[in-house]
This record gives C-alpha cells, sequence and structure tokens, in this order.
C-alpha cells in the first residue's frame, strides 16, 4: 500500500513539473496547462481507489463477550457482499492489518456441525458463531501466559471475480458468562417426570408431568411457546426446530407453526440453568391414536448484547442456540395389549445408503426386548436389548442382504424370558 501511494504521488509531482513545459494536443494550437492543485488531489484519490479497493464487508456486532469456561453462541451478520462467497471461520489470538489470522495463533476452526450460516436478503450472510468450549480454553490459557485475553473470529470471503479474499474479525472478549453476555442456549433437555423415553398412554388417559432443563449464557427474557405435532401433521423440517433468533429475519415468519398448548414469558437471571416446566398434561391431546410430538418453540427477544445491525435496521437475536431443538414423544393407544413399534412405519421405504434405526414404546415392567427381522423364508437378525433401550441401529451388513422386503417386531420380556408384551409385525423395504 506505501509503494501505491509512492507511485501516485511521484505521478502528482510529475504533473506539477510538466505546468513548466506545454502539452500538445492534435489538431489543436498549443496551450500551456497548469493542473491545479485541486485537480492533482481528485486524481490521485481516484487512482489510489482504482488501484486498490477498500473492504467492503462489515459485521454486526463487532466484538462480543465471551463465557470463558463454556460454548458461547452469537448472532452475527456480515454486510456488503459483492460477489463474494463466504469460506472458513477461524479462531485465533491475533489478527494481521488485513484482519486475517497471524499464523501459529489459530485456536480452532468452526466445526461443520454448528455452521448454520444462510445468505440473507441481497448481499447479506448471517452466522451463527458457536465457539466451542475447547477454543475459549485455549484463549483463556493463552492469556494465562501473558498475551491479551481478546482473540477473533475471522471469516474469509472470496470473490467470484478474481479480485484478493476478504477478511472480517469479531473481537471475542473472556467473561464470566454473566449479564454482558448475549443470551443464549447452549443445552436444552426435554423430559417426562421419571424419564420415561416414549410415554404410552391409552385413548383419554392424562400423562406424566413434563419440562425442559435448559442451559444457557447471559440474561434476559426467555420468551416462547409449547406447541404439539398431532399424528398427520407434516413433521417439523431441522430448521423449524431452531430457535428465532437463530434464523435470517426472512426466514423467522416461515417456521412452520403447530397446534399450541401454551405460552411463557420470564426473566432468566445469570446463574446458567433453568428448569422451565411445561403446560399442564391435561391439556394435551388424547383423542388421535398414533405418535404425538411436543415442541419447545423458543421465540427472539430484545437483548442488547445480542443484538445485529443488517444495514437496514436492527435484528433482535436474545435466545440464539448453534442446534435445534430437541422434540419430546408420546404416543396414543387403543390397546395397552399391544406394543407398539414407532419407526420406521409399516411399509416405509428405507434407503441402504443411511443407517437404518428401529423405535418402539418404553414398557415400564419389561426385563429386556427381542427385536427380530425376518423375511418370507427365514429369520435375518435377531437382537436382545436392555430394559432401558427401545432404539436400535442395525448393523451395516443388513443393507447386503439379498432380501428387499422385511419384517420386524419387538417383545417385551420379563425377568425369566417368558413373554410380557408382543407387537404387530411392520413390514419395510429396503431400497439401494
Amino acid at each position: 500500500m506505501k509503494n501505491t501511494i509512492h507511485k501516485y504521488f511521484t505521478f502528482c509531482l510529475s504533473l506539477r513539473r510538466s505546468s513548466a513545459t506545454s502539452l500538445q494536443f492534435p489538431s489543436f494550437p498549443r496551450h500551456r496547462v497548469s493542473p491545479s492543485p485541486r485537480l492533482l488531489i481528485v486524481t490521485a484519490i481516484a487512482f489510489i481507489l482504482s488501484a486498490s479497493p477498500l473492504q467492503a464487508v462489515t459485521v454486526s456486532p463487532k466484538g462480543v463477550n465471551v463465557k470463558s469456561f463454556s460454548a458461547t453462541t452469537v448472532f452475527l451478520t456480515f454486510v456488503g457482499l459483492n460477489n463474494q462467497v463466504p469460506a472458513e471461520g477461524l479462531w485465533c489470538g491475533a489478527i494481521n492489518p488485513d484482519q486475517s489470522c497471524v499464523s501459529g495463533t489459530i485456536f480452532g476452526r468452526l466445526p461443520r456441525r454448528s455452521n448454520l450460516a444462510r445468505l440473507s436478503g441481497t448481499n447479506n450472510y448471517t452466522d451463527i458463531m458457536t465457539i466451542p468450549a475447547s477454543v475459549t480454553r485455549r484463549a483463556y490459557q493463552d492469556a494465562v501466559r501473558g498475551n491479551s485475553s481478546d482473540f477473533f473470529y475471522v471469516r474469509r470471503f472470496v470473490s467470484k471475480t478474481g479480485l484478493p479474499d476478504e477478511y472480517v474479525a469479531v473481537t471475542c472478549r473472556l467473561s464470566g458468562g454473566g449479564a454482558r453476555v448475549p443470551l443464549s442456549l447452549t443445552n436444552v433437555e426435554l423430559k417426562f417426570t421419571g424419564d420415561k423415553p416414549v410415554p404410552v398412554i391409552a385413548v383419554g388417559e392424562t400423562l406424566p408431568n413434563f419440562g425442559a432443563e435448559i442451559t444457557y449464557n447471559g440474561t434476559g427474557r426467555l420468551k416462547g411457546r409449547w406447541e404439539v405435532v398431532l399424528p398427520g401433521d407434516t413433521l417439523p423440517s431441522q430448521r423449524d426446530l431452531l430457535t428465532e433468533a437463530t434464523l435470517p429475519i426472512e426466514e423467522r415468519p416461515l417456521q412452520r407453526r403447530y397446534t399450541q398448548l401454551d405460552r411463557f414469558d420470564l426473566f432468566l437471571q445469570p446463574t446458567g440453568k433453568i428448569f422451565l416446566p411445561g403446560p399442564d398434561p391435561a391439556t394435551l391431546p388424547k383423542g388421535s391414536n398414533g405418535l404425538h410430538l411436543i415442541l419447545l418453540r423458543i421465540e427472539a427477544t430484545d437483548d442488547r448484547e445480542a443484538d445485529s445491525d443488517i444495514g437496514t435496521g436492527i435484528v433482535n437475536s436474545g435466545g440464539v442456540a448453534g442446534f435445534p431443538l430437541p422434540v419430546l414423544r408420546y404416543f396414543i393407544t387403543p390397546d395397552e395389549s399391544k406394543l407398539q413399534l414407532l419407526e420406521p412405519k409399516s411399509n416405509a421405504q428405507l434407503s441402504t445408503q443411511q443407517p437404518i434405526e428401529f423405535k418402539w414404546q418404553a414398557v415400564t415392567s419389561a426385563a429386556s426386548y427381542k427385536l427380530e427381522i425376518k423375511s418370507p423364508e427365514k429369520l435375518v437378525l435377531s437382537a436382545l436389548l436392555a430394559p432401558e433401550t427401545t432404539s436400535y441401529i442395525a448393523p451395516p451388513w443388513l443393507k447386503d442382504t439379498k432380501e428387499r422386503s422385511l419384517t420386524w417386531k419387538v417383545q417385551a420380556l420379563k425377568a425369566d424370558g417368558s413373554q410380557l408384551l408382543d407387537s404387530q409385525p411392520q413390514n419395510f423395504q429396503l431400497i439401494p
């Protein structure tokens, strides 16, 4: 850059000196031209801008407080992409003048499983920065050695038109995880009383109580609702299960909604943990046979530490999370004498390119479970499973079996090995 500026001013000085001589213009009489100082300055600025483009991409927020000994999640907006695509995200202890990471100071790379980034609008990029505990631990150790307690999250943007790569850095400041840290969820567990994985009730019966154990950073309002997915409803996608604050502003109204059970709005103290009780189980629908899903939906709230400027306004991002929220299942059956099979559904077509998993209801008094997979001619697979197990991933060799049309069933067994409950067999097909 210094060499470029030197060349520009050398060029301007040569123009100034040329005022003592005549400049020739074809087909016109001779004239003596003396460039004015203003013309020289404008020419130099135009020359600099054309040869060295200024950084176009900015980020909001530019700096955040992060918890020192656990994961932290922050909603970021990169504004002003110009024919550029995002590349990797790195954490490092120091950055160069162009905001790239200094070699030898890299603490980690954004894991692929945590990359929930999306292009937003015409030239923005929404990034969910989930800092793993391993990165903050390395940053803390680096600070203990006498280096700065600040570290950086650097996103690289690659030009589609052949221009140089551009780096944009966010300053991360180590803190205790209290009131000055963006309100973000770091872990959510939904459970029934008694920790039953999939309770089964008869039509008209009432479920046990349930709720959510939530681990979080920061402080602020936790606002949302409980919903239930009824049999026959379209199942939620992974993006439907994200908290509202995790999505770009234009995607937030598009999340699929289901039957609402209850709403909540409470203030979280900076303690890091809370148990959120669910609605009264008596209010849950109990008239439809089949599998029901209970959803915890977290809405975006105004949190000054988490607000992000998208160029046309401020987006509220309190309640961000770097993962889809879990679901709670319960099963309603008209016949309690039969063990209910949950997945795969009857006559399901299963791709051999994916793991094949079987799920069934829990039986409280079962001492073990026996799963069998059969072809029309023979027994293909048999597995004896522990009483706390209600799912089973088939071994890889099952995909290689010559039989493509199979049936499966599960038996709940007593301690002496005799049958307690049996399921109806269900068909499924293996599709290459």
